[in-house]
């Protein structure tokens, strides 16, 4: 394979093909949308966190001048359904779980008269005894959220391999502690909305902000009773997921309301909406306990993890799943034991966030092999070298790491940062200064996420002028995904990147795409790209050749020509090409499809198989001052490197990194949804604290490049490891500062004053 510099496109710092739309103000997004005879819908929630419902009476909403629709559970299927768990009703049937469970719903001529309609609906309610805490809702005895569920236990995992017994007998040095995350929300900038409509042959058409257009309509057909091909999703521009935008009940709702009005309608969340029936990070509480040699070398690991699901199942048992083994392979663990347990609560339901489940494990996991380094007496760098999962390693879960730039990333970060200087200053003075690092490892697709099929493929379509439209089925949501996927396109066609449009996903047309999660998009969309691609270059040549009388291998292309290798001047463009190969067949363009499907395997019964082609890592250093007399922490240097198999995209990837570490600093200090009795106290960017500009240190950024064989042109995913270690890299380096551990997130003022004042009384 040709090293970057070989390539015309690839490797070039490239700006995102809509970035000058999107920063003109240009863009389109979902809630932008305004179709002719629109209604604007609103939905009624629950004000309980656990209640039974007595009686809903909407005639007075009904009346109402200007509305034109009201719907309860009566007007729908009133069929079970969910992505993973079929434990959701459209519309709450005989009794709502969560403060902002959805109970009905209207649609009117404004969103004034739609809020007035809101008012008009009177649901009696009993409340019901409620439990908030996912420990205590297993504890026998506590109310049952959801019927047949005993002690609310929504989801189990347990693994054992080795001997963690023997080996922990055998165990020089062990160290445990106990972790907790917050909960915390994605905080994208475009709320959740869709507008819906019926077209002429009663289908439903859904424009949606959402990640997985195509996986939307396995749950929506069930939970509406029609067939997935009576739902048609287009994804307009997005403005930001970062894992929350898969299934929600506001777009069957929004469908519902079209189908009962007649007229389109639009539904978008308020922000507060957002916070109490989105989808946030699955709080987890982490026991860890690991046993090493003298030298650092890891015996083995237990791990016990509760997780809270809130009130109805999103994605809650593959992010327990996740936090409960991916770690496994960042470090060559042998001997392992882990339960997981995943509980319903009084609460809003939990569901994927950037990290799915490996960060909040990371987090627990990178706190205690600081512990550990400081029992052993070595540096934590080198304890992490130690044990660093090296290329070709086969994990005890069956997981195959062809490369992995893990060691190179903890020697890169720590150079970069001064590390072995910074670490030998002791800290002092109110103001102290310190210094942490973590590491982190991903998947690039998860093949038990979803079991039918893994894979992507694209179409190409070249017209007459050599414009070349690329049309796949995954999702940019701001990542840059369109601009790498053209990128991939151009590079391998030899044609120039102007040339090459994306086409917005709409599932009529587009293949059916698995979409943005698991940090997948690069490297199975790519492949599915280049595939494409490869298949519509042939083409390309065999018309070309003709015209240059000329044999095809004998062929190559570059900026939008096509030449005899050995003779360059001998040349044509992509376009004399491709309107050669139409007017010699029959006005048809060049049209391709291409297919990549990986060798990846669902885990079997033992939890064993290999669920991923690549394997990202990477290492960060964080710098924090500390100020011992407010307890306030800053950052004030991060250093993040990143084994990305191939930076395609230099700038883009840069963007990522940048924005990872960012939610992971705002998740390590500030972010945190504050739930009273099931209610969220902050549901607003006013009392919700994401860090800005000014809360945001100098990031430095490095790549290494392993070039995996199984990735398209050797790249690996960046989206989710880019905030992986973020959270435990800034603990661990207040930890340096202060000389005293916090073991939960976030790492509040609060916290760092109780935990100094611990100090001294020790």
């Amino acid at each position: 394979m040709a090293m970057v510099n070989d390539f015309k496109v690839l490797g070039k710092a490239t700006p995102l093909i809509d970035g000058a739309l999107k920063a003109t103000g240009q863009a389109r997004y979902t809630a932008d949308l305004h179709l002719p005879g629109m209604l604007y819908g609103k939905i009624l929630r629950s004000p309980y966190p656990h209640a039974r419902i007595l009686n809903i009476d909407v005639s007075r909403a009904k009346k109402l001048v200007g509305v034109k629709a009201v719907i309860t559970h009566a007007d729908t299927p009133g069929v079970k359904f969910g992505p993973v768990i079929d434990d959701w009703y459209i519309l709450a049937k005989d009794k709502v779980r969560f403060i902002g469970e959805e109970v009905a719903a209207v649609a009117a001529v404004d969103e004034d008269t739609a809020i007035e309609a809101l008012d008009l609906i009177k649901v009696e309610y009993e409340p019901l005894p409620a439990v908030f805490d996912p420990e205590e809702a297993l504890e026998p005895g506590a109310p049952i959220i959801n019927e047949g569920c005993e002690n609310n236990l929504a989801f189990k995992w347990e693994v054992d391999r080795g001997d963690f017994e023997a080996a922990l007998r055998e165990a020089d040095v062990v160290v445990e502690d106990t972790f907790s995350t917050s909960q915390v929300y994605q905080a994208y900038l475009e709320p959740m909305c869709g507008v819906a409509y019926v077209d002429d042959n009663g289908r439903y058409v859904l424009f949606a902000s959402t990640q997985v257009p195509s996986k939307l309509r396995f749950t929506y057909s069930k939970g509406l009773g029609v067939s997935m091909q009576d739902i048609r999703v287009i994804k307009p521009m997005m403005g930001g997921g970062f894992g929350a935008k898969f299934e929600t009940a506001l777009h069957p709702i929004a469908m519902l309301l079209a189908r009962k009005s007649g007229r389109p309608v639009k539904i978008v969340n308020e922000r507060d909406e957002d916070f109490m029936a989105g989808n946030p990070r699955v709080p987890m509480k982490i026991f860890l306990r690991i046993g090493f040699k003298k030298d650092g070398t890891i015996l083995a690991k237990e791990a016990k993890v509760i997780a809270g699901n809130g009130g109805r199942t999103v994605y809650g048992p593959p992010i327990l799943s996740t936090a409960c083994y991916r770690t496994d392979q960042l470090y060559r663990f042998t001997n392992i034991k882990t339960r997981g347990y995943l509980a319903y609560t009084n609460t809003v339901p939990t569901g994927c966030f950037r990290g799915f489940g490996n960060a909040q494990m990371t987090f627990a996991l990178e706190s205690l092999l600081d512990e550990a380094a400081e029992e052993l007496g070595m540096d934590p760098a080198d304890l992490r070298l130690r044990n660093a999962v090296q290329d070709g390693h086969l994990s005890p879960h069956g997981w195959y790491i062809p490369t992995s730039g893990l060691s190179e990333c903890i020697r890169r970060a720590t150079q970069m940062s001064g590390w072995k200087d910074k670490r030998a200053s002791a800290a002092q003075g109110p103001v102290r200064r310190g210094i942490g690092l973590a590491c982190c490892n991903h998947v690039s697709g998860n093949r038990p996420f979803f079991r039918p099929f893994d894979g992507a493929s694209a179409i190409i379509r070249i017209g007459e002028d050599g414009k070349i439209l690329l049309i796949h089925g995954e999702c940019d949501m701001g990542q840059g995904q369109d601009t790498v996927f053209a990128m991939l396109a151009a590079e391998t066609l030899g044609a120039k990147l102007e040339d090459v449009r994306v086409s917005v996903v709409d599932t009529d047309i587009s293949p059916f795409g698995l979409g943005s999660f698991a940090t997948r998009g690069t490297t199975i969309g790519g492949h599915g790209v280049v595939a494409a691609a490869k298949a519509a270059r042939a083409k390309l040549f065999e018309a070309a050749a003709e015209l240059l009388q000329a044999e095809v291998q004998e062929l190559d292309a570059c900026s939008g020509t096509i030449f005899v290798a050995s003779n360059p001047d001998k040349a044509i463009s992509i376009a004399e090409a491709a309107r050669h190969y139409m007017f010699t067949h029959g006005g048809g363009p060049i049209v391709t499809q291409g297919t990549y499907v990986p060798d990846t395997q669902i885990p079997d019964e033992n939890k064993y198989g290999n669920p991923s082609p690549v394997y990202p890592f990477g290492c960060q250093v964080a710098e924090v001052e500390v100020d011992t007399e407010t307890g306030l922490v800053r950052v004030v240097e991060l250093w993040a490197v990143h084994d990305v198999g191939r930076a395609l995209n230099p700038m883009a990837l840069e963007g990522q990194i940048h924005g990872g570490a960012a939610m992971g600093i705002g998740w390590a200090l500030t972010e945190n949804m504050v739930t009273v009795q099931g209610k969220v106290e902050n549901a607003g960017f006013m009392d919700y604290r994401i860090p800005g500009s000014r809360d945001l240190p100098r990031f430095h950024v490095g790549f290494v490049e392993t070039n995996d064989p199984k990735g398209p042109y050797g790249a690996k995913g960046i989206g989710e490891p880019a905030l992986n270690p973020t959270a435990a890299a800034v603990a661990n380096a207040i930890c340096n500062a202060i000389g005293a551990r916090i073991t939960s997130l976030p790492i509040t003022p609060e916290k760092v004053l109780a935990a100094l004042r611990g100090k001294r009384k020790d």
